[in-house]
């Protein structure tokens, strides 16, 4: 297929750009194959340079001759486009709506992009297991890495490597595949350098009804705990939920077979209800004409921040099990790649400084997200304006990132990057010219051949200068474990995403830039007063020399 013809108008003069608190623009629409582009000869005027995959919906509507296209994007951003002459304004409409919905995902922008930049770094090989198990050989040698994955035989959606107990063969890992949700077997997700402790994360065991066992899964849980330990399996299902499971096939960890294991029921909501959250919470925010009262009532209704203390309660326990109670944890929900991958990841931040550093945090995305088999491809499919949703469509990744910040916003210390960062991600993970979120997992990514036919965001990232626009200029390495709150009140909405394309995030980054800026002279006056001392004292220890003869 070739993109000329889903392009019925490449061109159209006299288009007039509307978006809130910004004056009008008018300008030249080109529509190309990935974006939609806007350019006037206005003096001081930026171009807009849309990604059609960045388009969530549109609406027409027309008064006379005039035709208007209200573009909907999957970042939360509303735009209107005046366009003169009805059939025009027809063609561009459904020029968009065809280059915003392609099916394959061999025509998106990722596979025709060309960087611009010197590649310094291959973003695809920064952060591979070999790499991250090096980590932790240093200090324990209990674990190995197991190639039994090597050919996605075994489990569709876990990477070729992992890692799992020594004392565990890969033919026994062969047969636990077969007793956990989509062969996801237990593997290692996070080691506590401080006491030995670990988080494992699978599949949810399928027992049925029957409440069948496997003797090798027994074993290989059982091979993580320490003579006279205990362990947790923290289930993100509700106890009714994981009940119900049992009727088609799946279930949870019997205590009768799993002695040495305690199982919590945490519940953590997923799938639509997530997604009709999101909506909600969107709708709130753009509805200019609410007085105080019916403010805070859509936020709550929207039940976004009730989702965000579910999650932020579950990962503190995870970590609690962790540091203060001295015993491992495995952590499951259904599949074990949405809520799952949401608490190890959250625990990991709480436990690990390294995961709160800026590459830390990439090794991290990697690891536990796109290495671990989140679907990106279907979960970011669509956002919060789209009418034609899909089954599989929520914001977990979204989540994932608005609990993130919730840590920052309270230990603003503690973290090399700042909330850009974080919105980055967000935005790269539902449109982006990089094939780092493409696909549902690292089988579909190989099938895909995305390391050689795209470019990793990672190489992007990485470069110093782009990294100084992602590093926050409050760090200081904390090498403690964090305990955020999850009271209410310490859990606000997250401006810089919700509320970003209105007047007040303006005036918001005005003042973080003004409070950068006071920061860093700061830090120029404190290394001045740090070189005086140090010559005073040189001064001092010389002054002490000559005087002792």
């Amino acid at each position: 297929m070739e993109f000329a013809e889903l392009i019925k108008t490449p061109r159209v003069d006299n288009v007039v750009l509307h978006r809130p608190f910004y004056p009008a623009v008018e300008g030249t629409l080109c529509l190309t194959g990935h974006h939609l582009i806007l350019s006037s000869r206005q003096d001081n005027t930026e171009e807009l340079w849309l990604l059609h995959s960045n388009i969530d919906a549109i609406d027409k509507r027309f008064v006379g001759s005039l035709g208007t296209i209200i573009i909907k994007c999957k970042d939360f951003r509303i735009i209107q486009l005046d366009i003169p002459g009805m059939e025009e304004c027809l063609n561009i409409a459904s020029s968009i709506e065809a280059l915003s919905t392609l099916d394959s995902i061999t025509l998106m922008y990722p596979f025709f992009y060309r960087p611009m930049f010197e590649v310094i770094e291959d973003g695809w090989h920064s952060f591979l297991p070999e790499q991250e198990f090096e980590l932790y050989s240093s200090a324990t040698s209990e674990w190995r890495l197991s190639y039994v994955n090597k050919e996605f035989a075994v489990c569709p959606s876990y990477p070729p490597i992992v890692i799992v107990p020594k004392s565990i063969d890969d033919e026994a890992l062969r047969k636990v595949a077969t007793f956990r949700h989509g062969g996801r077997f237990p593997v290692l997700s996070y080691y506590h350098q401080k006491n030995g402790m670990v988080i494992m994360r699978s599949g949810q065991p399928l027992t049925g009804t029957n409440g069948r066992r496997c003797k090798e899964d027994e074993k290989l849980i059982n091979a993580t705990l320490r003579v006279g330990k205990r362990g947790y399996v923290i289930d993100t299902r509700s106890l009714n939920v994981a009940q119900q499971a049992r009727a088609k096939g799946g279930g949870f960890e019997q205590e009768a077979h799993y002695p040495q294991w305690r199982r919590i029921h945490k519940s953590i909501e997923r799938y639509h209800i997530l997604q009709e959250s999101l909506i909600k919470l969107v709708e709130a925010c753009n509805d200019q004409t609410h007085n105080m009262d019916r403010w805070l009532s859509k936020l709550e209704a929207s039940n976004w921040l009730t989702h965000i203390k579910e999650i932020l309660t579950t990962a503190c326990l995870a970590a609690q099990c962790i540091d203060r109670e001295g015993a491992s944890v495995l952590i499951h929900g259904t599949e074990g790649t949405d809520s799952t991958l949401q608490v190890t990841s959250l625990a990991q931040i709480i436990l690990e400084p390294r995961s709160r550093t800026i590459r830390g945090f990439e090794a991290l995305i990697e690891r536990e997200w796109l290495q671990a088999g989140h679907p990106f491809q279907q979960r970011c499919a669509q956002s919060a304006y789209c009418n034609t949703k899909q089954k599989w469509e929520a914001p977990v990744f979204l989540l994932f990132l608005d609990c993130v910040w919730q840590i920052l916003r309270q230990f603003p210390c503690s973290f090399e990057f700042n909330e850009n960062f974080l919105i980055m991600l967000f935005e790269h993970a539902y449109a982006s010219q990089f094939g780092t979120f493409l696909g549902n997992s690292e089988s579909e990514r190989c099938k895909l051949k995305l390391q050689q036919k795209t470019m990793s965001l990672w190489s992007w990232v990485n470069q110093p200068s782009e990294l100084s626009k992602y590093t926050n200029p409050l760090f200081e390495a904390n090498n403690l474990v964090i305990w955020p709150s999850v009271a209410p009140q310490s859990l606000p909405l997250w401006e810089g995403i919700f509320l970003r394309w209105n007047r007040s995030s303006k005036y918001l980054d005005e003042a973080y830039e003004e409070m950068v800026n006071i920061i860093e002279y700061n830090k120029e006056l404190q290394a001045k007063v740090n070189i005086l001392r140090r010559q005073l004292a040189e001064l001092e220890t010389e002054d002490g020399m000559q005087e002792s003869p």
